[in-house]
Order: structure tokens, then sequence, then C-alpha cells
């Protein structure tokens, strides 16, 4: 009877503190880009999400992100992107790598959600790899989902669009005003 009630707390005290090692921050943004460019970074550059940006963004994003500009960068036909997009009620910050209007990967940064934390397991990510957008903004393959992590994986299935989106975007048109390097 005494081994049943401590194994029982046991159980109880893994359940609970299952959150604490779900979330967490697995790796600084600097530091993922100093990897993704073996050390070299380029400098940061911004877009600037003007009224016809923005219409095209929430369209991907259902919602508006809240921000004037994104940080990217950008070397060769590669560019690194540092999004942020709610699960449930957290942030997931992840890290996209797009490589000739391909991703080339995608790594959750930080996940502070309480459920859906596999989406940063190589299983999943690993779906991703060398998706391309579609003319109606869709990625060209089907992400198959996790159970339990639905909005999770939505939440990244966005991301990887928006980066596929802005990295096209930031391609086509390299206007004054539109696109500023710092």
């Amino acid at each position: 009877m005494k081994i049943n009630s401590l194994l029982f707390c046991f159980c109880c005290y893994l359940f609970v503190c299952s959150h604490a090692f779900a979330t967490g921050n697995y790796q600084e943004p600097s530091e993922f880009i100093q990897e993704v460019f073996s050390g070299d970074a380029p400098k940061v550059s911004k877009i600037w999400i003007k009224k016809d940006l923005k219409v095209k963004i929430r369209e991907i994003m259902e919602h508006d992100l809240g921000v004037l500009r994104l940080k990217y960068w950008k070397k060769d036909d590669r560019t690194v992107w540092i999004l942020e997009e709610i699960g449930k009620e957290r942030l997931i910050t992840t890290g996209i790598v797009i490589n000739d209007n391909k991703i080339e990967s995608i790594k959750v940064l930080a996940f502070r959600e309480s459920r859906g934390w596999e989406v940063r397991y190589p299983f999943f990510t690993d779906q991703f790899s060398d998706a391309a957008l579609k003319e109606n903004k869709q990625l060209d393959r089907h992400i198959d989902g996790i159970s339990g992590a639905t909005l999770s994986v939505r939440a990244m299935t966005k991301m990887a669009r928006l980066a596929l989106f802005l990295h096209q975007e930031i391609e086509r048109r390299a206007k004054p005003g539109q696109i500023e390097q710092r």
C-alpha cells in the first residue's frame, strides 16, 4: 500500500512538472542566426509593413501582426526570419531559414505553451523541409498534425507560410523606402 502511495505521488509530481519540462527557451535567436550563417551573419535588414503588405500578411496569419516592420537576415538567396505566433495562449518563437524560395529549416527557439511542445522535435519540423508557397499562399504540401497540439501545429504552419511569403516579397521588390538595410 505504501509503495502504491509513493508511486501515485511520483506520477502526480511528473504530471504537474511536465509543463516545466515542455516550455522553455531552447536557443537564443542570435545564436540561431550565427549557427545558420556559420558565424558570419549578415547585417540585419527590415521589411516595412505598409498597407498592401499588411493585407496579405493578414490573409496568411488571420490577424494583424501589430508591428511596423520585421527583421530578417539575408545572404545571397538565403534569408533567416525570427517569427512569433500564439499557439493557444502564449507565443512560440521560431527561426526559419528560406533558401531559393523553399524552407531549408525551421526550428522552435522558445515554446511557452503548456501543450503542443511536440512541434519542436524533428519528427514534426522535418515535414517543412523544401516546402514552397503556392500562388494561393498555401504550402505545397500537407503538414501532418499532432494529436493535442492542433493550435501549435497551426501556428508553425502560419509562420512557415509567412516566412516564405516575406522572402518572395523582398526578392520581388527592392524599392527604396520599403526595405531598409541597417
